[in-house]
């Protein structure tokens, strides 16, 4: 779901995994194809779009699930599941390691944005033991042994590709063009060559029911 330009898509591809990866850009795709074996079919489509059909083992969304509707958002993941088959979402915070280099970064954003962070989008706090998706899941008729997993990780970028990693989040993507660079022209003037990344990532995984 929302594959993009497919960085999730490639590390299951280059295990031999068969995917089949949606997205509604078809330029997006177009960059993924590039990138990926054989074993990846493509199909451009927003997921609200994606019709009952094959079901699969795995659905998987990663860093995506928030661009969904809500509205019967599981009952159509639950659809395209295989009974006994796993949902999986990950996603998390990508900050600067370097408490200093993040608040020089805060500073250099603030007269463009607030912030880029994504809130909860059902309104779960950041310190609540279960993070969202986790917490819809649980209350989901479709799913049961719903897990929640923090995998810590530490990453070394270029600047340029950390700006790049930016240029894929919707607070700056919904920016005016003009406003857009100019916020990153900023953001590269405060910033060395190579910068430590804190990428912890949360990980949420629930099986879908077996049907009645």
């Amino acid at each position: 779901m929302g594959a993009g330009t497919g960085k999730a898509t490639r590390l299951f591809a280059q295990r031999g995994v068969i995917v089949t990866a949606t997205d509604p850009d078809g330029a997006m795709l177009a960059e993924l194809r590039k990138h990926v074996p054989t074993n990846v079919r493509t199909m451009q489509a927003a997921f609200e779009d994606l019709r009952p059909g094959e079901r699969y083992g795995l659905v998987y969304a990663a860093a995506a699930l928030h661009w969904t509707n809500p509205e019967g958002r599981w009952s159509r993941v639950a659809a395209l599941l295989e009974t006994g088959g796993v949902f999986a979402s990950c996603s998390g915070p990508f900050q600067l390691a370097d408490p200093a280099m993040e608040e020089a970064f805060r500073a250099a954003r603030a007269p463009f944005l607030e912030s880029d962070e994504i809130p909860s989008p059902d309104g779960t706090p950041p310190d609540h033991e279960m993070q969202w998706p986790g917490t819809e899941l649980q209350q989901s008729e479709w799913f049961t042994s719903v897990q929640q997993s923090v995998i810590e990780r530490r990453v070394t970028m270029s600047a340029r590709d950390y700006l790049g990693h930016l240029s894929t989040i919707s607070a700056y993507l919904v920016l005016p063009t003009a406003g857009r660079e100019q916020v990153f022209s900023q953001i590269m003037q405060v910033l060395p060559d190579r910068v430590e990344m804190a990428a912890d990532i949360t990980v949420h995984l629930a099986r879908r029911r077996h049907e009645e």
